[in-house]
Parts: C-alpha cells; structure tokens; sequence
C-alpha cells in the first residue's frame, strides 16, 4: 500500500514534466509574413520632441512556427526611429519566434535633430527590415519634422527651473511660477518657425511683445505666456483667404500635435493678462485647447485700457474661454465657444462691451459647472467684501446661448455698481422652474437691462459638435441685429459684408457656407 502511495505522485510529476516540456521545432521565415499596414505613418512631430509611440502587427498566417531571422530598421543604428518588438528595445533583433497561427507588436518611436537639415519642415522616412535576400520584407516608416523656436526657462546651478515671481502671499512668502522673462532679441514672433514655449514667457515691463500674422505658439503642458506691470502683448492675426489653412491667423494651442490631441482640452496653461498689463491688442487670433484661453485682471478703467480683442476664436478650455476679474475687455466679432465651467466669465466688477460676439457653450466633455455667460461684480467664490468692483457690461448683437438651460448668470451684491445692457441680443435663458421669477435681474421686460432680445430661438448653428457656430438657413439670429450698431463693425468675423440686414452674432449667414 505504501508503494502504491510512492507510484502515484512520482506518476503525476512525470506526466507535468511531459505536459510542460515541448521541444520547439521552427521553420525559417519564408517571407510570407503579412502586417497590420504596409506603412506605419507616424505623425508630426517637433524637432527634438518624441512622438507619441505607434504600433505595427505582425502575422504568422501559417500552420507552422516559425522564426524570424532579423528584424531592423534599414538606417540601422544611425535611424532616428526605436523599435521595441516583443517586449524588448532596440534597432535590430535577430531569430524572432512566432506561432503558427498568431501575431507579434513591433512599437515605434522617434525624435529627429533636425540642425543638420536646413529645411523647415522635413519629411524624415526609414524602413523594418525582416529578414534579408529574396524573402526579405519591409514596412516603410514615415514623419513629418517640424523645426521650431523653443523657449524655456535657464536650469539654476542647482537643477532647478528658472521662475518668475508673481507677488506674495498672506505671510509674506514670495509665489513664484516656472518661467522665464523674453529677451529684446524674442520680442517678435514670426511666421517662419513654429514657437514652442516650455513654463511661462514673461514680458517684463514697458516691452512689448509683437506677434506677426501667420505665427503658430505651441504650448507645453503648464505653459503660457504672462504679461505684466506695464507690458504689453501684440497679437496682429489678420484674415485669411483659406478657412481651413487660416494661413493669416495667429494660432495658440498645445505642442502635440497629433490627430488624438486635437480635442484634448486643458493642455496648456493660459495667456495671462496680469494686474499692471495695459494695451494689449489681438485680432485674428485663435486660442483653442488651454486652460483658461485668457484670464485678464486689473486695469477695470475706460475700455479699451486692458484688452481690445476682434475677429478671433476661443474654445475647448478646460476652465473658462475668458476669465476677466476687475477688468476691462472690448470684444468684436468674437466666438467663445465650449469649455468646462463658463464660456466668458466676467467677475470682480470691470468694464465690458462686446459686440457681435457669439458665447456658446456646447460641452460635452462631462457635466458643466456654469453658465454660458457669467457676470458679477464680486466674486461669488468668496467671502462677501473681498474684490468687489463696480461692474458696467454692454451686449449689443450677440448670441448667448448653449446646451443647457440656463445660459446667462447674474450675480450682484446689491452694494456696488451693477450696470448691464443686452440689445438685440438672442439669450437661451427656460427658466422650467420659475426660480428666477422674483428676481428683478432677469426681468426681461426691464428696458434698463434688455432692449430688443430674443429668448430661446432656435439659433441653428451649423456644427456644436465640430464648434462650427456660423448660422443655418433656419437661424431666429438673421436678420435680427440692430442696424446702427452693425454698421460701426461692418465685416463679420470671416469678412462677410453685414451692412444690409444684418444678422446677431459673429457670423452673418452666407448660403454659400451651408456645406
């Protein structure tokens, strides 16, 4: 019996040793592989800046195992591209298994010096190598490289990054950001590079910096441009004949540029207008895909004593498109489209006026925090007493509007000034609860506040879901604007003539746009 007990569990180990043990018998490629895509586009990159990592599939359609002699990239060890296959990194890989009947991942990457090419853009190719002679098979490798002005902060002796002081707290501690102050020689942004800019770009006081129609700023995360005491930013976008090169405008976003971060917002940080800064000027100009698309503070004088902003485009804000705290804003011809919280947010007191300007929040990137349009003469955020400034606010043809119900918020402390108009103004405000009915500041039969508005019609704009807010043939906003004010801004945000009948909102109806 006690034999019989031995047997058995020297039995069982045998037969897993047998289950487990297999003696691998590969056949040698043929060069009957097949791949996932015969060439793997990898897509544009900054001189520099590594590219996102893309993948290639690699099939054993055969009843056999087999193995792969070689697999290389044709450049060898001088290519600019990295291959990781199989779990294992490198730029060449030799007698490579794979099952009959099954697949492999081949990963790749690059980042390309372009110093040594004396060419802007730079179409940089290669190809992998499987296996050599007769039954040799490749897959072309392609990128585009972009040169690019990098900005960044000087690293100190210690390692740390260069910053820029912002003020002080409470105790008296100094607040400092990463960043770094332009020099004269950066002063002027051009058209012929692409900017990348790494921390904050400071502008010191009394300089200014000039940004030349055409010029593309990239931002890397947590990074943005901050204008200060006495200093002043110059954006000069003008329009362009190719809506969808925009060859003419001045474009700010994030610095990856490939296709799945196009919509990606909160990428960057923002375009700082700080207590201090005056004169700032920008036309033409689109901000997309930031954190806050402008935050402007201070300077709550006469408009346009801080920012006089026409003709542009901000959206996909993670926070807020504009965020203005005891400022003063003069908009024309504006879109400020979707973000996470308001589309343009106007709090502390200020002095606003914006003119044919579409606000349209159409987030669908999670819930919405707030209104469309916010306005308030102290900040509702904190304690009663704390920044409160006299607030003075002029809508005259604009469409404020969104995908929730109630796409205007008013907020006063009944202590300071809070002086607003809406004329000729088409405002998505259903109130389905009535909670607002007793409130004196959304009584829009008040002549003092709303003259010639237009609640809840339908505002027919071409795409929310692709932020094309230009207007469809069934838009309430046509015809409806107030021809006086329509005549001091005669042109719409593309250039459209709006002089005969026109049309509420940034965009005057043009049939010919409807595709």
């Amino acid at each position: 019996m006690s034999q019989r007990l031995l047997i058995i569990p020297i039995l069982l180990l045998t037969l897993l040793w047998c289950s487990c043990r297999k003696d691998f018998q590969y056949d040698i490629s043929s060069g009957n592989l097949e791949f996932s895509k015969d060439t793997v586009y990898l897509d544009t990159v900054f001189a520099n800046i590594g590219s996102s990592t893309y993948s290639l599939k690699v099939y054993n359609r055969s009843n056999n195992d087999i193995q792969i002699p070689n697999v290389r990239l044709a450049q060898g060890n001088n290519s600019s591209y990295r291959l990781n296959v199989d779990g294992e990194a490198g730029k060449e890989f030799e007698n490579i298994p794979l099952m009959a009947k099954d697949s492999l991942f081949i990963f790749i990457e690059t980042t390309f010096d372009i110093s040594a090419i004396n060419e802007n853009e730079f179409l940089y190719t290669d190809a992998i190598l499987f296996d050599e002679g007769p039954k040799q098979q490749e897959v072309q490798l392609v990128t585009l490289i972009k040169d690019a002005i990098f900005l960044y902060p000087a690293e100190n002796a210690d390692g740390t990054k260069e910053t820029l002081l912002l003020g002080l707290d409470e105790d008296g501690n100094e607040i400092r950001i990463e960043g770094f102050l332009l020099t004269d020689e950066q002063l002027s942004f051009t058209n012929e590079k692409p900017y990348v800019i790494y921390g904050y770009a400071g502008v010191a006081p009394d300089k200014i910096l000039n940004i030349a129609a055409g010029s593309r700023v990239h931002f890397h995360k947590d990074s943005g441009i901050l204008v200060g005491q006495g200093a002043t930013l110059n954006v000069n976008g003008a329009l362009s004949t190719d809506t969808l090169l925009l060859e003419n405008e001045v474009i700010f976003e994030g610095d990856r540029l490939e296709p799945e971060f196009a919509e990606v917002p909160g990428q960057w940080g923002t375009i700082w207008l700080a207590p201090g800064s005056i004169n700032n000027t920008m036309n033409h100009i689109t901000i997309r895909n930031a954190t806050v698309g402008l935050l402007v503070e201070g300077n709550s004088g006469s408009i346009p004593s801080k920012l006089s902003v026409s003709n542009s485009k901000i959206y996909n804000s993670l926070a807020v498109n504009i965020l203005a705290r005891s400022s003063s804003i003069a908009g024309e011809n504006m879109v400020l489209g979707n973000a996470g919280n308001g589309s343009l947010i106007c709090t502390n007191g200020g002095n606003y006026s914006f003119i044919h300007s579409t606000i349209a929040n159409y987030w669908s990137n999670g819930f919405r925090s707030g209104a469309a349009l916010q306005l308030s003469n102290y900040n509702p955020d904190e304690v009663m007493g704390t920044g409160e400034q006299n607030l003075i606010a002029s809508f005259v043809n604009c469409i404020v509007d969104g995908n929730t119900f109630l796409e205007l918020s008013l907020n006063s402390n009944e202590t300071n000034l809070f002086d607003f108009s809406f004329t000729n103004c088409l405002i998505k405000f259903n109130d389905t609860n009535n909670q607002f009915d007793s409130n004196p500041l959304y009584d829009f039969t008040n002549t003092d506040y709303y003259n010639n508005i237009f609640l809840n019609e339908d505002t027919d704009f071409l795409s929310t879901a692709n932020k094309d807010f230009r207007l469809g043939n069934s838009s309430f906003a046509i015809g409806k604007a107030d021809q006086a004010a329509a005549i001091l801004l005669p042109l719409d945000i593309l250039g459209a003539d709006r002089t005969s009948e026109p049309d509420i909102g940034a965009y005057e109806f043009v049939a010919e746009q409807q595709n």
